[in-house]
């Protein structure tokens, strides 16, 4: 595997997993067959099916971000030699 394919796995599969998680607790509350967007009545597999994406999507962006962050310059990772506390 290489190491791109690695870091998209790392950042999907967490992401998958959370956003699955997230839609149980989302429609443990809320009823799909009820929900209305102006004249559009989706049906409820459709809205299960747009929340799981939104959801997957949401938390895949804060991963992918968090993911980025880490990678830091090797610069900010050197110990300060002069620092005063």
């Amino acid at each position: 595997m290489t190491p791109r394919a690695l870091h998209v796995a790392q950042i999907l599969w967490p992401a998958f997993l959370v956003a699955g998680l997230i839609e149980m607790v989302v429609f443990a509350w809320v009823d799909p067959s009820a929900l209305r967007m102006g004249a559009w009545e989706p049906s409820p597999m459709a809205t299960y099916t747009l929340a799981f994406m939104a959801f997957w999507t949401m938390v895949s962006m804060a991963s992918g971000l968090t993911h980025w962050l880490m990678k830091a310059p090797s610069q900010a990772l050197r110990p300060l030699s002069n620092a005063r506390y």
